[in-house]
C-alpha cells in the first residue's frame, strides 16, 4: 500500500474490550486495510486504509456487520448552479473526494445534495467548501431552518432567470425584426446606417453584444470551471461554444476580413435568449414538482392551545410544544401535533397524511395525527411526538430521502450522459470538417431532403467556410444532455410525491423501481388481512360436571348457566393478561355482564395456555395438550372445536372442575382485503398467507379474502417468519412481504421488497422499504400501481429526451437545421421532459396506469 488513508471513526454499542476485537477483527479482514485499532474506552476505531481497494463505505459496512453503530451523520445540501447530469456528476465526484464522505448522490432534478459523512474526520462546512470548490453555490443553512433557505434561493434563482430572459427578449426582439426584413422582404433595410457610413450590421452587433455579456456570461463561467477546474465537460460547454461560435464568426465577417460572409449576431443573441427561457420553464417545473413536500410541510398548524394545570389556557408557538403538553383543539382547528385523545369525542379529517378520505371518529385513548383537522367536537389532547418525530415531518423526510436514491434505471442515463458531451462536440468538428472539406459532394446526397432550405440554402448560398461553421454551431446546440438528466429524477420526484399523498411512502427511488417487479405479495394474517382486534364471539359449553359437584375453591355466586360459569371463570384466569386473546375474553364477558372475580393462583404455560384457581373454581384455559397434561379428557369438544375454526375462528378450551367448554374469538377480516387479493390476482400477482394462527383457522380466512389454500403457511412463529419467505422466494419469485413491521421485521428484510403497513403515526419503520399509513390492505395495491406509473414516465421521458437527440443530432450534422432553430429545440426538450413527469400529478392511484387505453 502506497498512499495510505488513516481515518478514526465513532462507534457506538461496545460494551468491552471484546467489542473493540470484534469489529478489529470485520475491518481486518477487508482487502486494503492495514492497521486497525479499536478502542473501547473512547468509543472510536482508527483504521489505515487503501481508499483505491477499499472505500470509507466499506468499512463502514463492516463495522455494521459486526453488530455495531458507525457514528455518521446525513445532510441535504441545497445547490445553485447545476444545469445537467454531469453537473450532478461533478459535485458527487468532488463532495466523494472528501476523507470522511461514505455516500452523496446529487440531484439535478432537485437541486439537492444528499451526503452522508463522519463528523470525527468531515464537517457540514468542508461538504459546503468542496460543492463551492466544483463551481457550484452551496445554500447554507447558517440559521437552521434548511427549507426556508432552499425556498429563498429557488425564489431568487426564477427571479434571476426571468429579469435574464426578459433583458435578452428585449435587445432580441429587433434582432428578429431584422431577420424577418432579411428573409420576407429583402431589400427592404438599407445597408447602412443613415448619416455614419456605417454598415447596418453594427446595429445587430450593438444589440446581440449585451445579451452575449450578460446572458452568455454564467455559460462561459461554467464552461471554464468544467473544462479547467472539474475537467468534465457539462451542458454549459455546448451553449458556449454554439452562441460563440455564430457571434465570434459574425464579429470576423463584420470587421472586414470575410467581407462576403453572413453576420448571425440575431442567431447568437436568439440561442442565449431561447436556453435562457428554458431555464426559466424548467426552474419553475422543478418548483412545482416539488410543491406537494412543501404543502405537506404548511399544513402544519402555527399555534396552539395549552391547557396549564390549572385548567386555564394560553396560546403557544408549536416550537414551545413539548411531549406531555395538554392541548385544546376546538372544531376546524388542525390537531397542532401527534397526540392522544385525553378527554372528548370528534371526527378527524386525515386525508392529507394518510388519504382516507372519510373523517375518523376518536375518542379517550385514539391517536390523533399532527396537520390533521378536527371537524366536530371538542378535543383536549396529549401531545406524544413534537418537532422532527411527529408524522408530517417523517413523511417528508422519507419522501425527499425517496427522491435522493434514484431508481436503477437511472444509471443508463448517467453512463451516457458521463460521455455524451465530448461525443457531441466530437461529432459537431468531424461534420464540420466533412462540410468544409467535400461540401459538393454531401450537398449532391443531402440537397434532395424536405429540409433542405432550413440551413440557409447549403454552401452554395452562403459559401463553403459559413456553411461548415453553421452546421458546427448546430449539432453543438442541438444535443440536450439536460433532458435525458432530468428523465428519471423529474418522475421519481412526482411518483413519491403521488404516494405520500395516498398514504405510501418510499424508501427510495431504487424501491418505486423494484415494487413494480414484484411477482408474489405475503400477507400476514393478524393486523393486516385482519384488523388484529380479538373479540369474542361465543362460550360453548359441551359437557356437564362429571359428579354434580360444586366447584372447588371459595364459593361463587350461583348459577345455572353453564355457559356462563365457563366464562367467569375464564375471565378470572385471563384478567389482568396484556394478551389480544385474553383482553377478548375478558371484554367479552363484561359486554355479557359477567364481571371478573378474584384470581388466587395463575400459572402461565408458555405456548399452551393457563392454569389457574379462582373463587369459581380450578380452571385450565388452552390447547388440547394441556388439559390432557391436567387430566381432564377436551375429545368430547373437539368437534365443536374443528367447527369453530373452520369458520375461521381461535378456538380454546376450558375446564372448570369437570366441566368442559369452548370460547371462540375472532379477529374480523378488513373490508378491503378481499379487493385487494383480487385485484392483485387479476394482474397475475400470487398472492400467500403466514400466520402463527393454526391451519383450519387460517385457511378460513384464506378463502373469505380468495387466497389460494395452497398459499396458506399456518403455525410459523415470528422468528419462522423469515425462513417461510425465502422459501417463498427460493424459486426465484420476487416477494413482497406485508406485516405489522415489528414481529415481521426479520421477514420483511428477507423479502424482495418489506412493506410495513401502519398506524398513521408510525412512520419510521426501519425493516421496511414501503410503509403504509393506513391499516388497508388495498394500499399494496396503490403502491404497485404507483411504481408501475413512474416506471412508465421514466420510460416515456427517457424515450424523449433520447429519441429527441437520435433524431436531431443527424439532421443538424447533416445541415438541415439552422442554429437558432437547434437552441429552440434545445430548451424545448427540457421543458417537455418536465411537462411529461408534471401532467403525471393527476394520476389517482386506485386505477392501473394507463396510456392510450391501455395498462403499463
Amino acid at each position: 500500500m502506497s498512499d495510505r488513508n488513516r481515518v478514526t471513526i465513532g462507534v457506538g454499542g461496545m460494551t468491552c474490550a471484546n467489542c473493540a476485537a470484534t469489529i478489529e477483527d470485520a475491518v481486518r479482514d477487508l482487502d486494503g486495510v492495514g492497521e486497525v485499532s479499536a478502542n473501547y474506552a473512547t468509543d472510536e476505531a482508527t483504521v489505515e486504509f487503501d481508499p483505491e481497494r477499499v472505500s470509507l463505505a466499506d468499512l463502514f459496512d463492516a463495522v455494521e456487520s459486526a453488530g455495531y453503530d458507525p457514528i455518521a451523520e446525513t445532510v441535504t445540501v441545497g445547490i445553485t448552479g447545476m444545469t445537467c447530469a454531469n453537473c450532478s456528476a461533478t459535485i458527487e465526484d468532488a463532495v466523494g473526494a472528501l476523507p470522511g464522505v461514505v455516500a452523496v448522490d446529487a440531484n439535478f432534478a432537485t437541486d439537492e445534495a444528499t451526503v452522508r459523512y463522519a463528523p470525527s474526520v468531515t464537517t457540514r462546512e468542508d461538504v459546503y467548501d468542496a460543492v463551492a470548490a466544483a463551481g457550484y453555490e452551496p445554500i447554507r443553512d447558517d440559521d437552521g431552518d434548511a427549507e426556508s433557505a432552499k425556498d429563498a434561493a429557488r425564489t431568487a434563482e426564477l427571479t434571476r432567470q426571468r429579469r435574464l430572459t426578459l433583458f435578452g427578449a428585449a435587445l432580441s426582439v429587433p434582432l428578429l425584426a431584422m431577420l424577418v426584413f432579411e428573409l420576407f422582404a429583402p431589400g427592404t433595410l438599407p445597408e447602412t446606417i443613415p448619416g455614419t457610413g456605417l454598415a447596418i450590421g453594427w446595429v445587430a452587433f450593438a444589440l446581440a453584444t449585451p445579451v452575449q455579456v450578460v446572458l452568455g456570461r454564467e455559460f462561459y463561467e461554467n464552461s471554464y470551471t468544467a473544462l479547467v477546474v472539474n475537467r468534465r465537460a457539462n451542458m454549459d460547454v455546448l451553449i458556449a461554444l454554439g452562441s460563440s461560435t455564430a457571434y465570434g464568426y459574425s464579429v470576423v465577417a463584420l470587421s472586414g476580413v470575410l467581407p462576403q460572409a453572413g453576420l448571425y449576431f440575431d442567431t447568437a443573441a436568439l440561442i442565449l435568449v431561447f436556453i435562457t427561457l428554458g431555464n426559466y420553464l424548467e426552474a419553475r417545473s422543478k418548483s412545482q414538482a416539488g410543491a406537494a413536500i412543501r404543502s405537506l410541510l404548511e399544513l402544519e398548524a402555527d399555534t396552539a392551545t395549552r391547557v396549564r394545570d390549572d385548567g386555564t389556557e394560553e396560546e403557544v408557538a408549536i416550537e414551545d410544544i413539548a411531549v406531555g403538553d395538554r392541548l385544546k383543539v376546538k372544531p376546524g382547528e388542525k390537531v397542532p401535533t401527534d397526540a392522544v385523545v385525553r378527554e372528548g369525542e370528534s371526527a378527524v379529517d386525515e386525508s392529507m397524511v394518510t388519504g382516507e378520505s372519510v373523517p375518523v371518529e376518536k375518542a379517550a385513548g385514539d391517536e390523533v395525527i399532527g396537520s390533521t383537522v378536527n371537524e366536530t367536537g371538542v378535543l383536549v389532547v396529549e401531545a406524544t411526538k413534537v418537532g422532527e418525530e411527529t408524522a408530517i415531518q417523517q413523511i417528508v423526510k422519507r419522501v425527499k430521502e425517496a427522491q435522493s436514491r434514484q431508481p436503477d434505471i437511472q444509471r443508463l442515463a448517467d453512463r451516457i450522459s458521463a460521455y455524451f458531451v465530448p461525443a457531441v462536440i466530437a461529432n459537431a468538428l468531424l461534420w464540420g470538417g466533412v462540410w468544409f472539406l467535400a461540401p459538393e459532394t454531401l450537398a449532391g446526397v443531402v440537397g434532395a431532403l424536405p429540409l433542405w432550405g432550413l440551413a440557409a440554402g447549403g454552401p452554395a448560398a452562403v459559401g463553403v467556410t459559413e456553411f461548415a461553421v453553421l452546421v458546427f454551431a448546430s449539432a453543438v446546440l442541438i444535443a440536450c444532455p439536460c433532458a435525458l438528466g432530468l428523465a428519471t429524477p423529474a418522475a421519481t420526484m412526482v411518483g413519491t410525491s403521488i404516494g405520500a399523498q395516498h398514504g405510501v411512502l418510499f424508501e427510495g427511488g431504487d424501491v418505486l423501481e423494484r415494487v413494480r417487479d414484484v411477482d408474489t405479495v405475503v400477507f400476514d394474517k393478524t393486523g393486516t388481512l385482519t384488523r388484529g382486534e380479538m373479540t369474542l364471539t361465543g362460550v360453548r359449553p359441551v359437557a356437564p360436571a362429571t359428579d354434580g359437584a360444586a366447584p372447588a375453591g371459595e364459593e361463587a355466586e350461583p348459577t345455572d348457566d353453564p355457559a356462563e360459569r365457563l366464562l367467569a371463570a375464564a375471565a378470572t384466569a385471563e384478567h389482568g393478561s396484556e394478551h389480544p386473546i385474553a383482553e377478548a375474553v375478558v371484554a367479552g364477558a363484561r359486554e355479557r355482564g359477567v364481571e371478573p372475580g378474584e384470581l388466587q393462583v395463575l400459572q402461565n404455560v408458555s405456548g399452551k395456555g393457563i392454569r389457574a384457581r379462582t373463587e369459581h373454581g380450578t380452571v385450565t384455559v388452552g390447547k388440547p395438550e394441556l388439559l390432557r397434561d391436567d387430566g381432564a379428557d377436551p375429545e368430547p369438544a373437539m368437534d365443536a372445536m374443528r367447527e369453530l375454526e373452520s369458520a375461521g375462528k381461535t378456538a380454546m378450551l376450558v375446564a372448570l372442575d369437570g366441566e368442559l367448554g369452548v370460547l371462540a374469538v375472532a379477529d374480523e377480516v378488513r373490508e378491503s382485503a378481499e379487493h385487494a387479493v383480487a385485484a392483485l390476482r387479476e394482474r397475475g400477482v400470487a398472492v400467500h398467507v403466514i400466520t402463527g394462527d393454526n391451519e383450519r383457522t387460517a385457511r378460513a380466512v384464506a378463502e373469505r379474502v380468495g387466497v389460494d389454500p395452497d398459499n396458506v403457511r399456518a403455525g410459523v412463529l415470528p422468528e419462522d417468519k423469515a425462513d417461510a419467505v425465502e422459501a417463498i422466494q427460493a424459486d426465484g419469485s420476487r416477494a413482497m412481504m406485508v406485516g405489522d413491521g415489528v414481529n415481521d421485521a426479520p421477514a420483511l428484510a428477507s423479502a424482495f421488497v418489506g412493506v410495513a403497513i401502519g398506524s398513521g403515526t408510525d412512520v419510521a419503520i426501519e425493516a421496511a422499504d414501503v410503509t403504509l399509513m393506513r391499516s388497508d390492505p388495498y394500499d399494496v395495491v396503490k403502491a404497485i400501481n404507483v411504481s408501475e406509473g413512474t416506471l412508465s414516465k421514466i420510460k416515456q421521458n427517457l424515450f424523449w429526451a433520447l429519441g429527441y437527440n437520435t433524431a436531431m443530432i443527424p439532421l443538424a450534422s447533416l445541415g438541415l437545421l439552422q442554429p437558432v432553430l437547434a437552441a429552440g429545440a434545445m430548451a424545448l426538450s427540457s421543458v417537455s421532459v418536465l411537462a411529461n413527469s408534471l401532467a403525471f400529478r393527476s394520476y389517482d392511484p386506485d386505477e392501473r396506469y394507463r396510456i392510450f387505453g391501455r395498462f403499463r
